[in-house]
């Protein structure tokens, strides 16, 4: 009889849970997965990269929950890799690790006056009003208008966040700390930018138009941003969805103004060239404005424009963190990989080595591209094991190490009860839940 087959996956996100599930179903044999995070709690970016206030995408945990309720899928949380457990360690356990370790990081808008105060990532933020633990726990929200750079969801999110009122979003799942920075947001003014039309806009439709769900929430386009050449016109047709939110967009611009106390405004066609400051902090932007190029790109027209703001939030992407021990391009801030076998610098397969998610691609994509990027990765690695090209890990459970050295690993009966606490400090409140913050706090939840 075989010996079962023995995997890690690295990251309870989307990316790994998926791969996991993958894995679960489709291996010839027996197969024994660890999920390893290095949170105390599971779901990455669901848990902590979804806006507060949308708990409709927040529904996809209860789908990833019937995938760690798999017996042959093992949740261990609050392990780092490199701290904890070394690459080589995993590979001494386990037939293959599989790096589904996502993008929290935020990429650098290389433009004069990046390094003034008040330029913030976006991601910075999320983490924040997100309550991880890794992120601040206030934020100065002083500024009276404020820029959001980039026309992506992550944009849009941070935009919304900033002109609602904490107490709009004290119904949500926010703790404590949060709302009270929320509470005293003094932003009466937020920018939203793109350098390009709104053909090439990376908002998705539902995200567009819930931006106008809130009262205290003025959505204004400028009518001169609504412009399209022959490749935007065949961007709308090739895409529903591309067409939707050109057509949401147009209503925004001509329609009548609406009666809110914070107006947000999306800017089509202004290229951020400079951020403005005096005594070492932020009091403008400075754009150019662009025109289509009639191949759906845009040129400079050497028209600036300097804009009043206080704040930056810079949503132009995450950024993939380097794994001890494991190759990765600096530049593209990701595995290199085949689409699946992590590759060395020569180009060689690392044997046992696979990457999956962002961390293999880039932060692009939706939870669609996740689940067939999983797809492609693990029916490498079964086809590996299927062929005989991995090496078998020893006899012996992680947990014997993980305890000797003196690791409180979190599991996914932890998680439940840390979901129950949650669940009652937010009843006990009229909310559905309350986000524990501290590290140690969830730890302690997940373990009592």
């Amino acid at each position: 009889m075989n010996a079962p087959l023995k995997v890690a996956v690295i990251g309870a996100g989307p990316a790994g849970i998926y791969a996991s599930d993958l894995l679960a179903k489709n291996a010839a044999g027996e197969i024994h997965i660890d999920l390893i995070e290095q949170m105390p709690a599971p779901f990455g970016l669901i848990r902590y990269g979804v806006a507060p206030d949308h708990p409709r995408i927040k529904g996809i945990i209860t789908s990833l929950h019937r995938v760690l309720d798999t017996p042959n899928i093992r949740l261990l949380g609050n392990i780092h890799i490199g701290t904890h457990l070394t690459v080589e360690e995993l590979l001494d356990h386990y037939d293959a690790v599989v790096f589904a370790t996502g993008a929290v990081a935020d990429r650098d808008l290389n433009i004069p006056g990046s390094d003034l105060e008040g330029n913030f990532g976006a991601a910075e933020f999320v983490g924040f009003y997100d309550g991880n633990p890794r992120f601040e726990r206030s934020w100065d929200l002083s500024a009276k208008q404020v820029a959001v750079i980039g026309v992506g969801n992550v944009g849009l999110d941070v935009a919304r966040i900033l002109a609602k009122t904490g107490d709009e979003l004290l119904v949500t799942e926010i703790p404590d700390n949060v709302y009270e920075s929320l509470k005293q947001n003094q932003a009466e003014e937020v920018h939203v930018f793109g350098r390009r039309g709104p053909a090439q806009a990376k908002f998705t439709p539902q995200e567009l138009k819930e931006l106008d769900h809130s009262p205290n929430i003025n959505v204004v386009v400028d009518p001169e941003d609504i412009d399209y050449d022959a490749a935007s016109e065949q961007a709308r047709r090739d895409s529903k969805s591309q067409d939707l939110v050109c057509q949401i967009l147009e209503q925004y611009a001509i329609r009548e103004p609406k009666e809110a106390p914070h107006t947000l405004q999306i800017h089509m066609f202004e290229n951020p060239v400079e951020i403005l400051g005096k005594d070492g902090k932020v009091v403008g932007l400075r754009t150019e404005r662009t025109e289509l190029d009639g191949n759906g790109g845009v040129r400079g027209t050497g028209k600036f424009t300097d804009w009043p703001v206080q704040a930056i939030y810079r949503a132009v992407g995450y950024r993939s963190d380097a794994v001890d021990n494991v190759p990765f391009d600096q530049e593209r801030a990701v595995i290199p990989n085949d689409g699946g076998h992590v590759l060395d610098e020569a180009g060689n397969i690392v044997p046992g080595l696979y990457a999956t998610g962002w961390i293999k691609r880039g932060p692009v994509g939706l939870i669609g591209n996740t689940k067939s990027d999983a797809k492609e990765t693990t029916d490498m690695l079964l086809r590996d094991a299927a062929e005989g090209r991995l090496t078998p890990g020893k006899d012996g459970d992680i947990t014997t190490l993980l305890t000797e050295r003196g690791v409180e690993y979190t599991t996914w009966e932890g998680w439940h009860q840390l979901d129950a606490a949650e669940r009652a400090f937010g009843e006990a409140e009229g909310r559905e839940r309350k986000k524990v913050v501290e590290w140690a706090d969830m730890v302690e939840h997940s373990r009592s």
